[in-house]
């Protein structure tokens, strides 16, 4: 652009009435700067008049490569012209621009999509509020209107430079407004799943500069950027978990902490706390447990509490939001009278317990792995601090207890509510089997019976009381409490479904911790006094289906010397579905276990090669079809 096309634009006479569409479309297919520019003026009055096909011709008729230009020219990337005039120019092309814009096929064009940068950058540099302003409807028109428009926020730089400027808008602008409605409608509409590496790095440019929002604003917009960012980091298995991790400055996570800090540390509403609870939640789902108790340095002289203080903060915050929750749930499910809406409200009440849950859930992890030196974080948390945790963790799973007991008295099993609060039992007693024993030991038998709302059984429950049954069975006590209700039979029938050809997906730890439980649970079987059972037989054919890796082999034959030790081969093969072949599968997993040999640190599987031996030397003459094929490969 050159001074006399300057002129042009900024000496038009004023058009009174807006002349026939033709003469302005001849203007803007003239071959002088000075006719487009010209056409462009009475342009904009066509523009906002809404007749969608008169927008049209007029985009086809200027081209994107003119508005371009006239974008870059007002942006001073083109030599020539006064300071003044670049104004106009650019305040002409966004106008312009915006107009087009409303047409939403003029929008979705790639010609007005790759503007995006440009106008991004007069966001940045511009200092009138009417620019900006029109910039970000602009913007949000782009956006709305195709896949393309809203993927280009990612190029970059791009979201670098409308953060900038969001950073220094006056608190309830309309800037502010409409630049928080961009921001949220690309963080809704714009799917990681399906986003190249070069896309992702602009998504993770998104969330650390929507933390430093999160963490420098004390306005409104704070809680803007606190939604947006539960929203982008709770999608499970999402890639951008995987950059967000690679990032090898940790400013965007101190971030975070501070502004979680600012929220729980003030009078704010509970909807906004639990946000916050789950954006922590969120933060040790993606980077670990130990964010939580790491120390990080921190920009923007922000005050920051120490690691010990936010541990505890966090924590109390999450006990005092369940205590509220668990209180108001009871109500509504066994006080209230029947009124509309109360499913809902049971609803929201049980997804936001969930949340809670979980976080409480890493916690205890956390927790855990300070006290036993596990892990490496960055900061050590003082035994005090731990000590006080152990004491809130002790109230909070107390009072999940009395609301299990309270379902319990309204004959309540069902309910994805119950599950987590059985899940979160489990989780805590794993580290502290002997806590809330008295508690524990009456509840049990019913913990055992809950299911979650879409659940035919009470399998999940089984499985999160595991790592606490493993360990209180290695005693009397532990596996009569178990017996009392008939838990072993519930544990052995789960462990079968978990060796089942197309049964519950679980891994191999609680199946371990389900055989560690009824090998205790069989050692001790003399001191309990419990009759043989069909289960017991039911398992001994479920080992052949799960000894088939050599990882399970000795654990498989350790069950397997234990249940045979329990009867005889004359009685096995007098039972229906129980044949020959299968006596003989199971001798063959007693020879792998004699054959494999075991590291001389491995104290378990000693442990375990010691009560196979001293057991097959118990019962050999009982099953002499296990004997003679047995003896043919390894000598006892």
């Amino acid at each position: 652009m050159d001074s006399s096309s300057a002129t042009a634009a900024t000496v038009a006479p004023v058009v009174t009435s807006a002349p026939p569409l033709e003469d302005c479309l001849r203007l803007l297919r003239g071959e002088r700067d000075e006719q487009k520019l010209a056409g462009l003026l009475v342009a904009a009055n066509v523009c906002r008049a809404g007749d969608a096909d008169a927008v049209a011709n007029v985009y086809r008729a200027v081209g994107p490569r003119f508005l371009r230009r006239l974008l870059n020219t007002g942006l001073g990337k083109v030599e020539g012209g006064k300071e003044e005039e670049r104004e106009a120019y650019m305040r002409l092309a966004v106008t312009v621009l915006a107009g087009l814009a409303r047409v939403p096929e003029v929008a979705a064009d790639e010609g007005v999509v790759s503007t995006v940068p440009l106008v991004a950058e007069v966001v940045a540099k511009s200092t009138d509020p009417a620019i900006t302003e029109e910039c970000f409807e602009l913007l949000s028109l782009i956006a709305i209107a195709s896949e393309d428009g809203a993927y280009e926020f990612c190029e970059p730089g791009v979201i670098d430079m409308i953060f900038l400027q969001i950073l220094s808008l006056t608190d309830g602008s309309k800037c502010v407004e409409l630049a928080i409605n961009l921001l949220q409608l690309l963080v809704h509409k714009l799917k990681v799943d399906t986003m190249s590496s070069e896309k992702l790095q602009g998504m993770t440019r998104m969330v650390t500069c929507l933390a430093r929002i999160f963490a420098v604003l004390h306005t409104a917009v704070k809680f803007d950027a606190l939604h947006m960012l539960t929203f982008l980091l709770s999608q499970k298995e999402s890639p951008l978990h995987d950059f967000l991790r690679s990032i090898p400055a940790s400013i965007w996570e101190s971030h975070i902490r501070v502004g979680i800090t600012a929220i729980l540390q003030n009078r704010v509403v509970s909807s906004e706390k639990l946000h916050a609870l789950l954006l922590a939640e969120c933060m040790m789902s993606i980077l670990g447990e130990d964010w939580l108790s790491e120390d990080f340095e921190v920009q923007d002289n922000q005050n920051v509490l120490s690691v010990d203080k936010f541990v505890l903060l966090v924590l109390e915050s999450a006990r005092v939001e369940v205590a509220v929750l668990l209180n108001e749930l009871a109500y509504l499910k066994y006080e209230s009278s029947k009124i509309s809406q109360t499913d809902e409200a049971i609803s929201q009440k049980q997804r936001n317990l969930a949340i809670l849950f979980s976080l409480i859930e890493r916690i205890i992890k956390m927790i855990s792995n300070a006290s036993s030196g596990e892990g490496a974080p960055i900061h050590t948390i003082r035994e005090s601090t731990i000590m006080q945790a152990i004491t809130g963790l002790n109230e909070t799973i107390n009072l999940v207890l009395d609301f299990l007991q309270d379902a319990k008295d309204h004959g309540q099993w069902k309910g994805d509510d119950l599950l987590a609060a059985a899940r979160i039992v489990g989780s805590y007693l794993a580290e502290a089997p002997y806590a809330c024993k008295e508690k524990t030991g009456n509840l049990l038998e019913f913990i055992f019976s809950i299911e979650g709302q879409d659940e035919s059984s009470s399998f999940y429950s089984i499985c999160f009381m595991l790592p606490m049954l493993s360990q209180i069975t290695m005693e009397v006590d532990g596996c009569r409490t178990l017996a009392s209700f008939g838990g072993h039979k519930a544990v052995i029938d789960c462990l079968v479904k978990m060796t089942e050809q197309g049964g519950m997906t679980i891994d191999n730890g609680s199946m371990f911790l389900a055989c560690d439980t009824i090998i205790n649970f069989m050692s001790n079987m003399k001191s309990v006094h419990i009759p043989v059972d069909y289960c017991f037989i039911r398992l001994l054919k479920a080992l052949v289906t799960w000894a088939d890796a050599s990882s399970v082999t000795m654990t498989a034959s350790c069950l397997c010397v234990m249940l045979l030790d329990m009867t005889s081969e004359k009685f096995l093969l007098s039972c229906s579905h129980f044949d020959a072949n299968i006596l003989g599968s199971l001798s063959e997993i007693i020879i792998r276990s004699l054959q494999q040999d075991i590291p001389d640190d491995d104290s378990e599987q000693f442990k375990q090669k010691q009560i196979i031996v001293s057991g097959y030397k118990r019962w050999a003459d009982r099953f002499p079809r296990v004997k003679d094929v047995v003896e043919q490969h390894v000598s006892v």
